[in-house]
């Protein structure tokens, strides 16, 4: 197994998003590049801990490749707001991708170029070293699973699975 660490605004949705790939064995919702030692949702909330919402992914590299789940980050939010996804403001909502090694931070940056391909504007993502990587409280783990008719679940997760949906269920580019 390995591990892939990206922050696309509320985690919630990306953790929602990223659950459905096979190949994903786990998501966990949590905290990552900011300068706080064990951060609470309050304190990345107030957008003083310098961390950012992230999701980290334990995937079987056999079975979907780190290049993929690139492929997804860029699909499934705005790589070019700065520090926000829609309804969501704030460093802590910024576009980030954590790397664990040299390998992860030559693949970010290979398919950031190619994915800047698609959008008008800049991408604004940052690709950083992962320093350390906190676990969010129980409550914000598997949320929409746990919360599927949840106003926020249904009018802005919902609608990213169904898109999602659909671009998993085109053929591959040849």
């Amino acid at each position: 197994m390995e591990l892939a660490t990206f922050g696309g605004g509320c985690f919630w949705c990306t953790e929602a998003l990223f659950q459905t790939l096979d190949g994903v064995k786990s998501v966990t919702s949590g905290y990552a590049g900011g300068n706080k030692a064990n951060p609470t949702y309050a304190e990345v909330c107030t957008g003083k801990t310098g961390h950012a919402e992230v999701i980290q992914v334990k995937f079987d590299p056999r079975k979907i490749s780190y290049a993929k789940l690139l492929d997804v980050f860029w699909e499934v939010h705005d790589p070019t707001t700065l520090n926000r996804q829609g309804p969501d403001a704030g460093t802590q909502y910024r576009s980030i991708i954590l790397y664990s090694d040299e390998t992860q931070k030559k693949e970010a940056e290979k398919s950031k170029a190619e994915a800047q391909k698609n959008f008008k504007e800049l991408i604004v993502t940052e690709i950083v070293p992962l320093a350390k990587f906190y676990p969010a409280e129980a409550y914000h783990q598997n949320y929409f699973l746990n919360n599927p008719d949840q106003p926020y679940c249904r009018a802005v997760i919902r609608p990213k699975l169904e898109k999602l949906e659909k671009l998993e269920a085109k053929p591959a580019k040849q």
